[in-house]
């Protein structure tokens, strides 16, 4: 706007876009100075940072949530989950964007002075509260991209110790299983050992016999031939043993075999339960343990102030021709549509000063509505008065013909 001591600057459609953003008023500031359009611009591009940080912070978030898992140092980049993940990152963004529009539209101008008093503070800390959250969950994603090599190698390490581990505990699980079924194998095996160990004795004691090599004379004699029938009745006995115990010892080699082979498919899947370590909550965990806590602070902190600088900020402004002429414009609209405010009229049962607002067009058109009743009460009241009066009349002429009536009913 051309003045005779003063030329507002024109802006431009980039600072038009961060005035909507700060939820600056375009006719007032295209009204007010240049420091005006300025502070709107500079908080618009503050709220609109925030959203692109938050969007970016939440695309990689949703991408490390919804990415197939596997070993951390040998990921592949998924184009269906990249998509997904921009969708959701964008959709984070915007409601963010306008969660810090609100933050920073709601956020009043304090008492118009730069020194931030105890009663300000008090009414802003529901926004503060609010403006840390946000700030907590943009800057944990940001914070995990910046470590991303240092968390894959810590978090393959991870996986690595989590494989063996698996490996143990699974084998504990299955090792009590097959020492019962290698119990009954072993006591099976030790008395078909027993039975063999017995004609093999007997057989060298036959061959000696037949050698005459013992002191009861050589040849095929009656001692060698009682040798040959206890020889060949532990044969039949071991015969008589495998086939008793055959089905047994099947049973339990298929248990055993059953056993292992489960055991197998439990170890085949230590992959699978390794890799299962690489959701977003792990990566949080070892970004703090490798950045330690005074850089993961900083980066908490940096992004606080980020977000908390619009508040304070609008806290400390001191009252500009923009805010004047807000006022200016907010008491012609009221006054346009009657609205009147006292302020600071009376106090509430607490002691606290209240406004009073007086709504003259609401009032007037109350006014007109008793005042309308009224005189239709008044007028069907002479009404009903006139009808009485006609009524007397006409019985002061004919009474007979009215108790006639009142006879028939009619009356």
């Amino acid at each position: 706007m051309i003045k005779d001591y003063y030329l507002t600057p024109k802006s431009s459609w980039m600072m038009r876009l961060l005035w909507k953003a700060a939820g600056g008023d375009r006719y007032i500031l295209e009204r007010a100075t240049f420091a005006d359009q300025m502070k709107y611009m500079c908080l618009g591009g503050v709220v609109t940072a925030t959203g692109i940080m938050a969007a970016l912070a939440g695309g990689f978030a949703f991408y490390t949530i919804f990415e197939s898992k596997g070993s951390a140092i040998e990921q592949s980049f998924s184009v269906g989950t990249a998509i997904v993940s921009c969708i959701f990152g964008i959709l984070w963004g915007a409601m963010i964007f306008n969660i810090d529009r609100f933050i920073v539209t709601s956020t009043g101008k304090g008492d118009g002075t730069e020194a931030i008093t105890w009663e300000e503070f008090k009414g802003a800390i529901p926004r503060i509260i609010m403006g840390t959250i946000i700030a907590l969950t943009i800057s944990k994603p940001v914070e995990i991209r910046m470590f991303k090599t240092e968390i894959d190698a810590r978090l393959y390490e991870e996986q690595l110790k989590l494989q063996k581990e698996y490996e143990k505990r699974t084998t504990a699980n299955f090792e009590e299983r097959l020492n019962t079924v290698n119990g009954d194998l072993d006591k099976l095996a030790s008395e078909r050992k027993n039975l063999i160990g017995q004609i093999q004795t007997q057989q060298i004691e036959y061959n000696k016999q037949l050698q005459g090599e013992t002191n009861h004379g050589p040849g095929d004699g009656p001692i060698a031939k009682a040798l040959k029938v206890q020889l060949d009745r532990m044969i039949n006995e071991l015969a008589q043993f495998d086939q008793i115990h055959a089905a047994e010892l099947n049973k339990v080699e298929s248990k055993r075999h059953e056993i292992q082979a489960e055991m197998e498919v439990a170890l085949s899947k230590n992959v699978k339960v390794a890799n299962g370590l690489d959701g977003l909550l792990e990566r949080i965990k070892l970004a703090h343990e490798i950045a330690g806590w005074a850089i993961s602070t900083f980066i908490t902190l940096l992004f606080l102030a980020i977000e908390l600088t619009p508040i304070f900020f609008k806290l400390m402004l001191v009252k500009t021709p923009y805010d004047y002429l807000e006022d200016n414009i907010k008491e012609l609209i009221k006054a346009e549509n009657g609205i009147e405010v006292r302020y600071d009229y009376y106090k509430d049962k607490k002691g606290q000063e209240r406004h009073l607002v007086i709504n003259h067009q609401a009032e007037r058109l109350i006014y007109e509505k008793i005042k309308a009743t009224e005189a239709q009460k008044e007028l069907i009241d002479h009404a009903i008065q006139q009808y009485i009066e006609l009524q007397k009349t006409r019985i002061d002429d004919a009474p007979e013909a009215f108790i006639k009536q009142i006879d028939d009913g009619q009356a």
